[in-house]
């Protein structure tokens, strides 16, 4: 396995559009070696051409791609060692699943005994290892996605693993158990994996660090944790999460912040230059109490949205609305008028659209 470290690299699809306006802007990023990433973000925000370019696919309009330190940026897919998962499955349906499996070793000249080994284990880590005589078209659409996998771990040359919305003509009712397989074998194998998806909830619970983008531009990057604790932006923050980070417009003049006229207390404080200032905080530490205290307002429930084994509760507050992520069996507020206390430590401060970073 390799590590990618992609050097000042942008690309534009047509020549002479200004910078801008290029699908993938100038940027540099390492994806080390043996750790798996997810690309995320909206249609057109340059995931996928990301993807394209360190696959070979894609030829950057300007910088370097390097693997190991070897810069691959001229070389074609072929030459660069790489594995490909697509959207769709891509299986030889005329051969069986030992022989799609076996196909790269044998184009690699591998001896039948060494083959044979290598395949029985990738099987038996794929729960294939009681299907190898089956023809691969007969097997289920999660089944052909896993030989498509299988085939690059197969490979102890491969430099990367790289996927492109490898579940979404996957059933719903199966993706759960496919993503799950998927991690256990990339966990197990330990290659380099580059997997980008639209579906957030696909990147948190599968990617040991998820990368978000937008209109070509990386705009953070970091564990499913540091994004969901701390977005650096609004825009992560509203993205990220399910129900979106709250975000509310605060009050400051020369004293502490206020809402609705009374003080907030914020994780730590921001510079009073900052033109547009909000704070955020997730629903699921927004809280629904019965006694006044710091950090607590009075609000006017709105709205009740069922999720299964919790409930998101819409808040009026101060004119705006909050949402609360609380468990079931702490039931519904009886009337409209409520409380909800606001934890400090989670309170975190936003200027002009960015987190304001502790001093």
């Amino acid at each position: 396995m390799a590590q990618l470290d992609i050097v000042d690299v942008g690309h534009a699809y047509a020549p002479g559009v200004e910078e801008e306006r290029w699908a993938l802007k100038p940027l540099k990023l390492t994806f080390e070696s043996g750790k798996t990433y997810a690309l995320v973000g909206p249609s057109g925000c340059g995931k996928t051409t990301l993807l394209n370019i360190l696959s070979g696919l894609v030829t950057p309009s300007r910088g370097r791609v390097l693997f190991d330190g070897a810069d691959v940026t001229a070389l074609p897919t072929k030459a660069r060692n790489i594995a490909q998962v697509f959207q769709f499955p891509v299986i030889y349906k005329s051969m069986t699943v030992y022989e799609n499996l076996a196909f790269p070793l044998r184009c690699r000249r591998w001896d039948r005994a060494r083959i044979d080994a290598k395949v029985q284990q990738v099987a038996e880590a794929l729960d294939l290892h009681d299907r190898l005589g089956q023809p691969a078209r007969r097997l289920t659409a999660d089944d052909k996605q896993l030989i498509s996998l299988g085939r690059g771990l197969v490979r102890d040359d491969v430099a990367a693993v790289l996927m492109d919305e490898p579940l979404t003509v996957i059933d719903p009712q199966l993706k759960h158990s496919l993503r799950r397989k998927i991690r256990e074998i990339t966990e197990q194998f330990r290659p380099t994996v580059i997997y980008v998806t639209h579906d957030q909830y696909e990147a948190m619970s599968f990617a040991q660090e998820v990368l978000v983008m937008k209109d070509g531009r990386a705009v953070q990057q970091g564990t499913p944790e540091q994004l969901f604790e701390a977005p650096s932006s609004t825009y992560v923050g509203y993205f990220i999460g399910s129900p979106a980070m709250n975000y509310l417009t605060v009050d400051r003049n020369d004293g502490p912040f206020t809402l609705g006229g009374r003080t907030l207390s914020v994780a730590w404080d921001i510079p009073h230059s900052a033109t547009e200032v909000h704070v955020g905080v997730r629903p699921e530490y927004v809280k629904v109490v019965t006694d006044p205290g710091p950090n607590t307002f009075p609000g006017r429930l709105r709205g009740i949205s069922d999720h299964g084994a919790q409930r998101v509760l819409e808040v009026e507050v101060a004119g705006q609305l909050v949402r609360a992520k609380t468990p079931r069996e702490e039931g519904v507020p009886a009337g409209e008028e409520i409380l909800v206390h606001l934890p400090r430590a989670k309170v975190l401060p936003y200027a002009d659209g960015q987190l304001v970073l502790r001093s």
